[in-house]
This record gives structure tokens, C-alpha cells and sequence, in this order.
């Protein structure tokens, strides 16, 4: 990569715990252009900006902004420098208006007292830009919880955009807007492209990379593999980059059988949309697709942690009504969340507590009254079973490493004997060890007949592990990929939800005759 690159970063590295999130990645990219960062979930993609914005301290590494090293102690550094990021999750008070979410921290005072006039020249400009994104009307003065999720990722675009940034990160930021707003979005970017401004952009869909994106880096297993230049690469390519050389998947037999134990209809609920999908007894039925579109609304809703705006959950032939995870724990349904720290334990509570969260009350005298010794024994026996590792019951679990923490979060579910098994994400932030292990215990669970979803971040758990894999975008179930389907490659590609839609673009926009062309031409 050339020197000259306006923003360059060299040899970045980052692990969380047992897990490389980073490996020596190297990125540089010119200002004027909008540069997509591509990759399969897991590959590093996100960490890497991330960094670039002060969100996440590299363990190694440097970042060089116009020929200056950049060395942030967290995003306020990093804006003062002129990056600014909009990201999926929101940044903005519900209970602000647009207006004080816009000019939060870079608010114009005038002999120390906040300059409201100076605040709306500020913020007025962008919101009058976006108007057609809220339906042709400038919203300064709402309450930004009064917008509907699209609206309020715009004006998080627009609180970017206040900030004048020389960087802009888009991660995933489309990913709640509709159609119109996203040509809006779009308009805009084209616009500080020619301005000279840096567009770095994450997104899930195909469609939008090649058309408003002029260059791309693929990264995979948190290093750069190649950056293309979008117009000479066809989308068959950029998908086959992204995977790279497929290991061979570790093949189990698979314990599933013909009865079906959960039949959900027509489900609905958060960011979920019309799920319909049986899980046989003894079945690993995977959740695939780009983080967000819909796996933990789905898990929630069927776990009562959710309620349902629609739809069905029949079990064992029997309909359930889980309004709340207290109703779905006697129903036997099981949940693992996805963030054990703050979800699936209590850190400061010994081991043996712990492991008998879920079914003490099972062994309770008359429900109240607990034995010490039968604790430990079930603890013991579920500990042996899962094989974790571990000094004495009575230790806090956060003495334990993230791996025997995660088999605890799992394992302690055992002794109710489970139906349905509901995972999200079970194998983040554990090594290569502690996944193996964990993995063993999912099979262990869906041997003894229970029926188990899992979402996971990367797509080789999904393969290793599943005999069914559920593809889902923007809320729906998109594919169902099982047999010889079930590879890496076909995971991406329909998480990417990749259609002949998508296939005519990619034709019509590389050719010389195109009208649409002139828009993806490079500066």
C-alpha cells in the first residue's frame, strides 16, 4: 500500500482474553473515496474501526491520519481529530431533542453559557439535508424518542456529520433505514466524497457497496487478505475473497429425529418478522446470518423475555405461552444469553450458587428448604459432566476463566432437564479449547433429546455444529441451508442475501453503457 494514504494503519493487533480479534492487521485508504471493510463474521472488520476511532485500545500497532501518528485515549481524541463514527447501536438520549442530541459535547457557548442560537446554525444545515429522510420535515425541536428507529439513525448520521469529520465510519448504520433514506444517505456521502471526506463503510448488503462504494479491503480471521477496487470485481469474487480456503468442518453424527418438539408459527417480535420453523427432538438448529438481523429478538421471544407482537410456539404438541422467562423455565425451555458477564451469571456469587440458579428450586424442602450437601453434589455431577475446571464451589465464578465460566452458563441447565435449548452466541470471547469443550456440551444437551437453536458470530461454529442452519436479514428468515449447502461460503452468501436483484446490479453497474454508472465511477 502507498505511503501517501490518507489514513493509514499498520500491524494492529488485538486479542480479548484467548480469542485474536486482530492479527497484525494492515489498512490505508485515500481521501475522496468511500472505502468499504468487508468480511465474514468474526474477521475483525468492526475491531478494526474500532480502533481507528478510539472505541478499543490496539495491543499493537499504529494509526497514521495524513502522515501524523494518531494515538487516542478514546473517541474524544479521535473526534478532535476529525473521525467521527455512527454505528448500529445508538449514541442518543432518548429524552434530549434533536437538537441537544446533535450538539451534545461540541455545544457553542458564548461567555461560558450555551449558545442556543449558534446550536441551531450548527445542527439546522444537516437535518435540512436529510429532510426527505423524515418524510420532508426538519425535526430539531422533537423528542428523539418520538422518532421511529430509522429516523433516529439518521439523526445519528446527522450527529456525525455536526462534527465535520475528515473520517466518516459507517458501520452497519443502513441497517434499520428504509429504501428512501438510504438514497439520502446515500446522496450525502457522494457528496462529502467530493469534498475530499473518507467514507469508511460496513454493511450487509451487496447491493449498497456496489453502489456508492469505490474501493474495498477484505479482511478475514483479523488480518487484510486484499483491497479491490469495486468496479473490476464481480460480487461472485468479493464473496469467494471474503471465505477464502475452506478447512474441512469437523463432522459429527447428528442425534436428531423425526419428532418434532417445537413448532413456532408465523412469529414476530422486536426486529423479527413472520418466523415460522420446526426443531426436531435432538436437532442443533443454527441461526445464521449478519449480526442483528433478528437472532436474539427471535431467542428472547421464544425465552418470555420478549413479548410477542404474533405468532405461535408449540411444544411437544402443546402451546406455550411464554410471557415471561419464569413461564418458559417450568415450559423447560433453557436460555443461554449472549453477554454471560452481565446475563448469564452472578459474578461475585460462588460457583455452586451459580450452578443452582435454575433448578434449586427443584430440591427445595417443601420449596424452601435447601441441603448444602445435595447442592454439592449436583453441582459436582454437573461439573464432571461438563468438565470444568475449577479450585472450590465456594470460589467467586469470576475466578474462573471465560471458557469454565461460559460451560457454567451453559451446564447449569442440565439438571432441569431441558426441551429446548435457546443459545446466543455460547462461544464468544472463549479459545480454540474452551469451544471444543463447550461444543461438546451443546451435543451432549441435543443427545439427550432436547431441541437446541443457536446463533452464532462466526459461521464455521455454524457448520462444525449444526445439522440446519436458519439464514436471517433484516428480521426474516431468508434460507434454510442444511447438507451439502452448509458451508462457509453459502452462509455468507446468503447472509449477504445475495439475489438475482443483486446479480443485475452488479452487471448493469460495471457496464460502460449504464446510466448508473457515472455514480460508481472512482474519483
Amino acid at each position: 500500500m502507498a505511503s501517501t494514504a490518507f489514513l493509514e494503519m499498520t500491524g494492529v493487533r488485538k486479542r480479548y482474553g484467548g480469542v485474536t480479534a486482530l492479527d497484525g492487521a494492515d489498512f490505508a485508504a485515500e481521501a475522496g473515496t468511500v472505502h468499504a471493510v468487508l468480511g465474514p463474521n468474526g474477521s475483525g472488520k468492526s475491531t478494526l474501526l474500532k480502533v481507528l476511532t478510539g472505541v478499543v485500545a490496539p495491543d499493537e500497532g499504529e494509526v497514521r491520519l495524513n502522515g501524523r501518528a494518531l494515538r487516542p485515549r478514546g473517541p474524544r481524541d479521535t473526534a478532535e481529530a476529525g473521525i467521527s463514527a455512527v454505528y448500529q447501536e445508538l449514541s442518543l438520549i432518548d429524552d434530549f431533542s434533536v437538537l441537544d442530541n446533535l450538539v451534545l459535547g461540541v455545544e457553542p457557548r458564548k461567555r461560558g453559557v450555551r449558545d442556543r442560537a449558534a446550536a441551531r446554525r450548527l445542527a439546522l444545515p444537516w437535518l435540512e439535508r436529510f429532510a426527505e429522510a423524515f418524510g420532508g420535515r426538519v425535526p430539531v425541536d422533537e423528542r428523539v424518542a418520538d422518532l421511529d428507529p430509522g429516523e433516529r439513525q439518521v439523526v445519528e448520521v446527522c450527529k456525525a456529520l455536526v462534527r465535520q469529520p475528515r473520517v466518516l465510519v459507517l458501520d452497519e448504520a443502513t441497517a434499520s433505514l428504509r429504501r428512501r433514506q438510504v438514497e439520502v444517505l446515500f446522496d450525502v456521502v457522494r457528496e462529502l466524497r467530493e469534498s475530499g471526506v473518507l467514507v469508511l463503510f460496513i454493511t450487509h448488503r451487496l447491493a449498497e457497496i456496489l453502489a456508492v462504494c469505490d474501493r474495498a479491503t477484505i479482511m478475514r480471521n483479523g488480518s487484510d487478505i486484499r483491497t479491490v477496487t469495486i468496479a473490476e470485481v464481480p460480487e461472485r469474487d468479493l464473496v469467494e475473497l471474503m471465505v477464502g480456503e475452506l478447512a474441512a468442518a469437523e463432522s459429527t453424527e447428528s442425534s436428531a429425529t423425526d419428532e418434532v418438539r417445537l413448532d413456532v408459527d408465523g412469529l414476530s417480535a422486536g426486529r423479527l418478522h413472520d418466523a415460522t420453523f420446526q426443531v426436531r427432538a435432538g436437532e442443533v438448529l443454527g441461526l445464521g446470518g449478519l449480526q442483528g438481523q433478528g437472532q436474539s429478538h427471535l431467542l428472547s421471544a421464544l425465552f418470555g423475555a420478549l413479548k410477542p407482537r404474533a405468532g405461535t410456539i408449540t411444544l411437544d404438541g402443546e402451546t406455550v405461552q411464554s410471557r415471561s422467562p419464569k413461564q418458559a423455565v417450568r415450559a423447560k425451555i433453557a436460555y443461554v444469553p449472549g453477554d454471560r458477564g452481565s446475563q448469564g451469571l452472578a459474578l461475585g456469587r460462588p460457583i455452586l450458587e451459580n450452578f443452582a440458579l435454575p433448578s434449586a428450586g427443584r430440591r427445595a424442602w417443601l420449596g424452601i428448604g435447601l441441603s448444602r450437601k445435595r447442592e454439592l453434589a449436583a453441582a459436582r455431577a454437573v461439573a464432571e459432566r461438563i468438565s470444568t475446571r475449577y479450585g472450590s464451589l465456594d470460589d467467586p465464578v469470576s475466578t474462573l476463566s471465560g471458557g469454565n465460566q461460559q460451560k457454567i452458563v451453559v451446564g447449569k441447565w442440565f439438571p432441569t432437564e431441558p426441551r429446548v435449548v435457546l443459545m446466543d452466541d455460547p462461544a464468544k470471547g472463549i479459545d480454540v479449547r474452551a469451544k471444543a469443550e463447550l461444543f461438546h456440551v451443546v451435543r451432549e444437551l441435543a443427545a439427550s433429546g432436547a431441541a437446541v437453536l443457536i446463533s452464532a458470530s462466526d459461521d464455521r461454529e455454524l457448520v462444525e455444529l449444526c445439522d440446519r442452519v436458519l439464514v436471517l436479514f433484516e428480521g426474516r428468515i431468508v434460507d434454510e441451508v442444511e447438507g451439502d449447502r452448509l458451508t462457509e461460503e453459502t452462509l455468507v452468501s446468503s447472509a449477504m442475501h445475495i439475489t438475482e436483484a443483486d446479480r443485475a446490479v452488479a452487471t448493469t453497474a460495471t457496464a460502460d453503457t449504464d446510466p448508473a454508472a457515472p455514480e460508481r465511477e472512482d474519483s
